[in-house]
């Protein structure tokens, strides 16, 4: 999800309109952009409550967001009058393929979950609560492209942006060190050097794919680069048809690249295939920010090996849009949680602690590779690995939110898109044709959306 990993993980969301993209542009960097939008505080006021208990549902579930997940909840105790917050963390994976039914029955007060379709298609269900009013006290903590990020189809606020992070092609500098690798700019030396970390004993790309999404963001950065950020968006919503001969020409162009992907994938965790690179098997990796947390696991002293570039041209006229995934994570509040019926003080309270970058920034520092969006949040300590992924999200001139994220659930999730690519994986040189109309058979299979 996007999906993806807890905390993850933008300064930009998917529906922003030409318009708020020049203006973006305008500005020297992501920071001054922040600054020039805000238009006031955060505050308190008579929504909260001190005290009594609030209830959360976290996807949280690997160590180092899970640790930083418990240092916000304890920091909200002590700064809330002693307010108890029970935490439930699900299993990552299995938090995203339960959550339809988990919201339809008894909740817990507030959910960790993602910006964009995902949040949205909560909201129009009816499973989710607008915190309108809390937004209204919050709001001037926040960017017009944040606010944006959090709005239903509706027009109402249903969540508090906590962090966001962008997708690029990670290494192991002391590896391109040994080796004498450059980074690579364009297709053409980016397979080259695929060619000889394969000569030199690497397993040049990692790729870890058994829960599904992780394939996405490959599909994702292609498809930007060949066929354009409006191509792509109108694709995920339907607009296009998957049968088109552009969605042909990705998987022609991924096809290239297959041959340097490790064995296993389709029975590896993206925490799996990261070891790769942890431990010097493979040279590169495709994937979120968040891959720094298991560098972080290993040592500081690996942590600071970690470096990035940006997924290098594909010699089409939508390169110079740099295109990314770089998807924000929210914090949402329930429907249908008995507690919410009775009283939302606690929950608005801790829904306001997380607005503050003070917040936020616990919860990063704990499991970095995410990014806190409060334009409060004091970045003198962020680290170089930070400040070179806010520089990239600066330098895109469009952003998405990842495929399971800006596309509806039920067409991105396992049954769908997440099982297509599995099966490309496992037979790119297959009937891409085939393949294709799979794809567009089941999306004209889903009911409409609410």
């Amino acid at each position: 999800m996007g999906n993806k990993p807890p905390f993850g993980p933008s300064a930009l969301d998917l529906d922003l309109s030409r318009r708020d993209v020049l203006k973006i542009m305008g500005y020297s960097s992501v920071a001054a952009f922040l600054a020039a939008c805000s238009s006031g505080t955060t505050s308190g006021g008579s929504l909260t409550s001190t005290g009594g208990t609030v209830t959360v549902g976290s996807n949280a579930s690997d160590p180092l967001p899970k640790k930083g997940m418990e240092m916000v909840n304890a920091a909200f105790t002590k700064a809330n009058g002693g307010t108890v917050v029970k935490l439930n963390t699900v299993d990552h994976g299995t938090f995203q393929d339960q959550i339809n039914s988990y919201l339809q029955g008894t909740p817990e007060d507030v959910f960790t979950w993602f910006s964009g379709h995902r949040m949205r298609f909560f909201a129009d269900k009816g499973l989710a609560s607008s915190i309108d009013d809390l937004w209204d006290k919050v709001k001037g903590n926040f960017s017009e492209a944040f606010a944006t990020s959090v709005k239903g189809n509706d027009g109402h606020v249903y969540g508090i942006p906590v962090d966001y992070y962008p997708w690029a092609v990670f290494y192991r500098k002391s590896v391109f060190a040994d080796h004498g690798y450059k980074i690579p700019t364009n297709w053409a030396d980016f397979k080259a050097l695929c060619v000889q970390m394969q000569k030199d004993g690497l397993t040049p790309l990692a790729m870890g794919d058994k829960d599904g999404w992780p394939a996405q963001g490959t599909f994702d950065i292609l498809n930007l680069r060949l066929n354009g950020y409006d191509f792509h968006v109108e694709l995920l919503t339907g607009k296009q048809k998957f049968t088109d001969p552009r969605v042909a020409n990705v998987f022609s162009k991924w096809a290239e690249i297959t041959p340097y992907y490790n064995d296993g994938l389709a029975g590896m965790t993206w925490q799996q295939a990261s070891q790769l690179v942890v431990q010097k098997k493979a040279g590169m990796y495709l994937l979120g920010l968040f891959v720094s947390q298991q560098f972080k696991a290993a040592s500081d002293a690996d942590l600071a090996d970690l470096d990035f570039f940006a997924f290098p041209d594909l010699g089409t006229q939508y390169d110079a849009e740099k295109a990314l995934d770089a998807p924000i994570d929210v914090m949402m509040m329930t429907k249908k949680s008995p507690t919410l019926s009775k009283d939302r003080g606690q929950a608005n309270a801790y829904l306001q602690f997380w607005s503050k970058g003070s917040a936020q920034l616990i919860a990063s520092t704990a499991a970095p590779g995410v990014i806190p969006v409060a334009n409060d949040t004091d970045t003198s300590g962020y680290d170089a690995l930070t400040k070179k992924a806010v520089e990239i999200i600066k330098n895109a001139k469009r952003i998405t939110q990842f495929f399971d994220r800006d596309s509806r659930p039920d067409f991105a999730g396992s049954n769908g898109m997440q099982s297509f690519l599995l099966s490309y994986l496992q037979n790119p040189k297959g009937d891409i044709t085939s393949l294709q109309g799979k794809m567009q058979q089941f999306w004209n299979s889903l009911p409409p959306e609410a």
